[in-house]
């Protein structure tokens, strides 16, 4: 399927930092919940990832993400997510997270 950038624009992408991390142990699949900055404009988001096998929560915690900031919240057991934090699928199904190259304040524009 094509989009058009009409399409694209109204996808809310943004950088973000992870200011804690926490077990989700009602969660189907293992997963963490994740409370991410991002920036003055959009402020604190929660988010439930999974993202067990690639990352710990000592490594998770500061990092910087990028995430879709304007999806509708959506509940995951007894969580409601806010964002989604966007990854790629490696050869065994599980998600390497996105991150900028360079440190970016938080609530950069990805576009």
């Amino acid at each position: 399927m094509t989009i058009n950038w009409d399409d694209f624009v109204k996808i809310d992408i943004r950088t973000g930092t992870i200011i804690s991390v926490n077990d989700f142990p009602k969660a189907r699949k293992p997963a963490y919940h994740l409370t991410i900055d991002f920036g003055p404009e959009i402020g604190i988001k929660k988010s439930s990832a999974q993202i067990t096998v690639h990352y710990d929560k000592a490594a998770l915690l500061n990092r910087q993400v990028i995430a879709v900031v304007n999806f509708p919240p959506k509940q995951i057991a007894d969580f409601i997510s806010e964002c989604l934090v966007l990854g790629v699928y490696d050869a065994n199904n599980d998600v390497i997270l996105l991150k900028p190259d360079t440190p970016l304040a938080n609530g950069q524009k990805i576009g």
